[in-house]
Order: structure tokens, then sequence, then C-alpha cells
């Protein structure tokens, strides 16, 4: 079965890069050709997928309309940055990649957001981390009531957006026990993704799950 997928973008060349010979056409997927903003409206309801060129996506944050009821939008960009990745994020979008990252990782891309997960590189998963961190202390809920007292040390890390070897540096331990360490966190507390994680340790209302490339998320 083949599933509808809107290529949203003026640029012929990425279009080609999309879904030319080799491309998504040929993996099982119904690519269809938009060029503008305003045909997101024309395809709301459908259920289908977009992968929208980011340099469609206008310049102030004001105004980005929000996605339309039933679409998944995944913003890919030529210029991946923070900025804008976080103003698609914030219109609804569901995913921010680079626009010619190879065609295997966006079709990893699509079936993930087509599971209800978001999808983010993991520099800027890390860099919202530390955000969050910065900005939100710590709640007073107890949230690790459920962890032993070197589980709370790594989620602690973790929700301040430190990497694996980051937090196995300053805990004395291995790269891989810390990697057991957050599988057992992620079970104990019912989480499946660092920023959920994250939410729940600074006791924000947790949005759907977070997916990021490869090994990422542990």
């Amino acid at each position: 079965m083949t599933m509808p997928v809107l290529l949203l973008t003026a640029d012929d060349a990425l279009y080609r890069h999309w879904a030319g010979l080799g491309g998504l056409a040929g993996s099982g997927w119904a690519p269809a050709r938009g060029h503008r903003l305003s045909e997101l409206t024309a395809w709301s309801r459908r259920g289908v997928l977009v992968i929208m060129d980011a340099r469609l996506l206008p310049k102030a944050r004001s105004d980005i309309p929000d996605v339309p009821a039933g679409l998944q939008v995944v913003v890919a960009s030529t210029h991946p940055g923070d900025p804008e990745g976080q103003r698609a994020l914030i219109a609804g979008a569901v995913g921010y990649v680079h626009a010619y990252m190879p065609l295997t990782g966006l079709e990893r891309v699509l079936r993930h957001v087509m599971g209800g997960e978001i999808w983010v590189g993991r520099g800027m998963l890390s860099r919202m981390l530390s955000q969050i961190g910065q900005s939100t202390p710590e709640s007073s809920q107890d949230w690790g009531r459920d962890l032993t007292v070197r589980e709370r040390d790594v989620a602690r890390y973790v929700a301040l957006g430190h990497s694996n070897q980051s937090i196995a540096d300053n805990l004395g331990i291995t790269e891989r026990t810390v990697r057991a360490h957050i599988s057992a966190i992620f079970d104990k507390l019912g989480v499946s993704d660092r920023l959920m994680l994250a939410l729940r340790v600074h006791g924000i209302d947790q949005p759907t799950s977070q997916t990021t490339p490869g090994d990422a998320d542990l």
C-alpha cells in the first residue's frame, strides 16, 4: 500500500531529490507536488504527510500560520538552524530536518512521525533541553520516587541536555552504564525519549513524544 506525501517546494532540484529516480516515488510512497504554503489548506483533513521547504515559511514568527488539522508537516531546511526549527515546531510541524538528507533517513523520519512522534536533530534537542533546564527549575513533585539515587542523578543530567559521555564523565561511570540507567529510567517513568524525561523532571505538561536520529534517545 502506498502512502500519500505532499512535497511542498518551489525548488525543482529539491523536488527531484525528494521524488526523482530512486526517491520516494520508488519506495512505497505516493508523492504529490505543491509549490506554495497556501496549498496546505486544500490538503487538510486528508491525513497526509507533508515535506515542506523551509524557505516557504514567512520570516516573521507572527506571520507563520498554524499547520492545518489533519496534516503532519516535516519542515526541511537547506540551512538548518535552531531559530528556524523552533519557529516551525511552534507552528505545529512534527519534524525539522536537513532538506538534502539521504532518502533512507527521510523515509525513517516519515515513518516515525506517522507514529505520532516528533523528529529533530540531536544537537537541536540537546540545546532545547539545556534551555528548559535554565529557564525552569526542577519540579517540586516527587517525579523520581521510583528511581534509585544514581538513576535520579542521571535523569537530572539528561534533563539539562548533557550527552551520555558527559554524564559518564561527571558521575565517574562508563557510557554503557549510563545507557543502561537511561533505559531503566524510561521504563520506570513511562517516557520514550530525553525530551519527555526533561519535561517530567521540570514538571511541564508533556507533548507528543520526541524522537531523534540514531541512538540519541538513549
